[in-house]
């Protein structure tokens, strides 16, 4: 594909992303226009204007638009690894694993960092769970994946129940928010954002092996690519993002598996656009299911994953019935 027609649906996606930011920080409980809006960052705009675009929705926007990211770029690495268009970090329990160990920290009383090496420490131990189960005595299958990995996000499940019936009274709803997948306690969104650009830069440079690697092991094997190596990358990479996006923003689900595959229905299965694509869309679907969240039921909130679970349930039925 030439490379003005593959860089268009990137620009496409880049403008649908700001256009969804602008709206973002306009709409809410106190509306503003957009020559408000535009006012705030050209310097003519009250004080009060600039606090509430400036210091409470943008930086909620900028961290769902990382989550979302994040999570679509960990999506499509699974869905190249498994070849499996059902493949996502919420279904097969990574986020589940991050959320226990995320959780697991805070009643330890531990903050910052360390909450973010938890999460990853329990999205890796669930990936290593899932494979290392569904493998057996025999070979992965799409199946088997799947079944196994929706057993280890029920059992993850059992254990936040488990967490939340003997965490103290008085935090249990920022948990329960956290939980459902909530934006508005993120502290702030800069490291999902540097993760995220990390993620693209890392990826592009291996999008031709990723290519080979979606035909098959075997088949990339004979083509010279050295699959265990870059098996484990994408486990491991896979993990480290869902982790940063459940420390950011809580456990929501579906986005890795709903923005790969409508891009893959537009763009193809060139990993050389479509891991960069998903870091937009998924933004570009976080962000607007967060204003929808914020606007649905106003002045009161929803949590954000409600939203997504709402639009990725049917279209996971929908792919699960195309893949019988």
């Amino acid at each position: 594909m030439p490379a003005s027609k593959a860089l268009r649906p990137l620009l496409w996606l880049a403008l649908a992303g700001l256009a969804a930011m602008v709206l973002s920080v306009s709409v809410g409980s106190a509306g503003l226009t957009l020559a408000d809006t535009l006012a705030v960052f050209t310097g003519g705009s009250s004080e009060l204007n600039r606090t509430l675009v400036l210091e409470l929705r943008l930086p909620r926007t900028l961290a769902a638009f990382a989550t979302g990211g994040l999570l679509a770029v960990a999506g499509a690495l699974m869905q190249v690894l498994l070849r499996n268009p059902l493949a996502d970090p919420y279904v097969l329990g990574l986020s589940g694993g991050a959320a226990v160990g995320a959780l697991l920290s805070m009643l330890l009383g531990l903050a910052g960092a360390l909450v973010g090496a938890s999460a990853f420490g329990g999205a890796l131990l669930s990936t290593l769970m899932v494979f290392g189960l569904a493998h057996g005595t025999g070979s992965w299958t799409p199946s088997r994946l799947l079944l196994t990995g929706v057993v280890v996000a029920a059992g993850w499940g059992a254990i936040i129940t488990l967490l939340l019936a003997v965490a103290p009274t008085r935090e249990l709803p920022g948990m329960l928010y956290w939980l459902m997948g909530d934006v508005a306690y993120a502290r702030t969104p800069w490291p999902a954002f540097v993760m995220l650009v990390l993620a693209c830069l890392l990826v592009l440079p291996v999008g031709r092996s990723l290519n080979v690697l979606a035909r098959g092991p075997m088949q990339a094997a004979a083509l010279g690519v050295n699959v265990r190596p870059l098996e484990w990358s994408i486990y491991i990479g896979a993990s480290l993002l869902t982790a940063t996006a459940v420390t950011t923003a809580g456990s929501i689900g579906f986005v890795g598996l709903v923005v790969p595959h409508m891009l893959r229905l537009v763009l193809g299965n060139d990993q050389r656009i479509i891991l960069p694509a998903c870091a937009l869309g998924g933004g570009v679907l976080l962000v607007l299911a967060d204003t929808l969240a914020r606007v649905v039921i106003a002045p009161e909130q929803l949590p954000v994953g409600v939203i997504t679970a709402l639009l990725g349930v049917p279209a996971f039925l929908y792919l699960l019935y195309r893949s019988r």
